[in-house]
């Protein structure tokens, strides 16, 4: 198992990700029709400009064989007006390789990577049915506002939360291996 910085060529991987770790994880909480009609070809034309981006820091997992797993990135939205603060946009694992540590040294490596850029806060929006709603929770992550969002029709409860101190994050994740060592 290898993270390291996503590139171009990796956009393909990562829409496969991206659409088969949505149906997964939102199977019974985003309706099935929207789920179903996910695209890999419209997620990697969206990868695609996402890793363009300079501003985004796309992390992928991929096993000895090459085989993308999982993603994990962040960038600061537009609608983030706080200063000195950041937004973990997503992490994504395929189902099978949930709860084996993927997860964890994802975060690991993205939180170093905020520390060096120096935000202060990193905000996340997670759907409130999602179960990694507690995986964030654990690693320190605060409830800062619920708002309701619209997908395929049905209206959903997302949770915003935001880590406040990327030390103690750090300090949390400490007995996490990374799975490469600090990623450039």
């Amino acid at each position: 198992m290898k993270i390291r910085r996503a590139t171009h060529k990796d956009a393909e991987g990562i829409a496969k990700v991206h659409v088969d770790s949505w149906r997964t994880t939102y199977k019974g909480i985003i309706p099935d029709e929207f789920l179903k009609n996910l695209s890999y070809e419209k997620r990697t034309e969206l990868w695609i400009g996402n890793i363009s981006k300079s501003d985004n820091y796309l992390l992928v997992a991929e096993t000895s064989e090459g085989q993308i797993i999982g993603f994990a990135d962040i960038w600061k939205r537009e609608t983030n007006t706080v200063p000195d603060a950041t937004d973990l946009t997503s992490i994504y694992l395929l189902e099978e390789y949930q709860g084996k540590g993927v997860g964890k040294a994802l975060l690991k490596n993205l939180f170093l990577q905020i520390k060096e850029q120096g935000y202060q806060k990193v905000f996340v929006e997670v759907l409130e049915d999602n179960k990694t709603c507690s995986f964030y929770e654990y690693y320190g992550a605060k409830l800062y506002d619920t708002v309701q969002i619209k997908i395929g029709g049905k209206i959903l409860n997302e949770r915003i939360y935001v880590w406040d101190n990327v030390d103690e994050v750090l300090t949390k994740l400490s007995n996490v291996k990374l799975i490469e060592e600090k990623v450039q």
